[in-house]
């Protein structure tokens, strides 16, 4: 697996999460951000055991990579990276 950094969230008071993620070789995206474990929040939701529920704060939408004609170009100029391709 190779793993590109895209984003994160410039508001963390640990610099850790949310945090997305590229995985070039696979061509999907994957996210570290809070686990959300609170029953009742999970009441409506049927998650089957081999998936998860997280969350993020909606201010990090806008740092989201933007697809335009198949290829992710991230918008985020939080970290400075170049466009994922």
């Amino acid at each position: 697996m190779a793993l590109r950094l895209v984003c994160k969230d410039p508001e963390s008071p640990n610099n850790g999460s949310p945090t997305l993620y590229f995985d070039d070789q696979v061509g999907t995206y994957l996210f570290q951000s809070w686990k959300v474990a609170d029953p009742a929040r999970l009441a409506g939701i049927e998650v089957p055991d081999h998936e998860t529920v997280i969350e993020f704060p909606s201010r990090l939408l806008p740092l989201f990579p933007q697809v335009d004609r198949g290829e992710p170009e991230c918008k985020c100029r939080v970290t400075g990276l170049p466009p994922v391709r």
